[in-house]
């Protein structure tokens, strides 16, 4: 009864905390006032300021130096892929329904903003983009099963993901982006085994959105990641059942 009496009370100092560092303007990296000032400024307990600032590291909107001070974080989505990589583990040994809900959320995400970048993209983005997948193909060409080539081969697919919405200017996009690929890398790590389609495979889709975004075709570019994104789909199906 006591620990359930306690945790309204711990959430009102956390969301107290959090609306101070509104209301002061604090950025990423501000010292936040100390563990006696906070006490003072709230009007409770020290220990109860100590559990509500160890709950806002756990989301990082806190960053506790031990011997320094307690500091604004980064508020990264670091939280949110550890709890939907646990949800997916968990659930990923009854078959690849988990896994490839992250995929179809994904897919939705990028399906759906692939049509603002065919209106806004550049033709020195495009020429970027096209360099990266030049890169992959030669890279994929060198030889897929060369050791250290798929994480050559990986940092290329990323960097040509994070261009690929540079246009839209929306800081978020590339970050959630890499949140879903960091679960679904993290999870297919733990099976022993990838879920990535081959290299030349890749580079090969990943050249069909380019030519499509070149020619100003929005359906042409969804359809082009729409064939990706259900390739590793069925891949996951398969790794599932023991195929392929």
């Amino acid at each position: 009864m006591r620990r359930m009496s306690e945790e309204p009370r711990t959430s009102r100092i956390r969301r107290e905390v959090v609306q101070l560092i509104l209301d002061r303007g604090l950025t990423a990296g501000a010292p936040l006032p100390t563990e006696t000032e906070l006490t003072r400024t709230l009007g409770v307990s020290r220990n109860s300021v100590r559990e509500a600032l160890k709950a806002l590291q756990a989301l990082d909107i806190v960053e506790i130096r031990h011997g320094h001070g307690t500091y604004v974080g980064r508020a990264s989505l670091t939280p949110l892929v550890d709890g939907l990589t646990f949800r997916t583990l968990t659930r990923h040994a009854d078959g690849p329904g988990a896994l490839a809900e992250i995929l179809q959320v994904r897919e939705v995400l990028e399906a759906g903003l692939i049509h603002r970048v065919a209106a806004t993209v550049t033709e020195a983005e495009l020429d970027e983009l096209e360099e990266v997948v030049t890169r992959m193909e030669a890279a994929a060409r060198a030889g897929e099963e060369a050791r250290g080539a798929d994480r050559s081969f990986a940092d290329l697919d990323r960097a040509f993901h994070e261009a690929l919405y540079a246009s839209l200017g929306n800081d978020l996009v590339p970050q959630l982006l890499a949140a879903f690929r960091t679960v679904v890398r993290q999870v297919s790590g733990a099976g022993g085994r990838s879920h990535d389609p081959s290299p030349r495979t890749t580079a090969r889709r990943h050249r069909a959105v380019v030519t499509a975004l070149r020619a100003r075709d929005a359906e042409g570019a969804q359809r082009a990641l729409a064939v990706h994104f259900r390739g590793a789909e069925a891949r996951t199906a398969r790794r599932s059942r023991g195929v392929g």
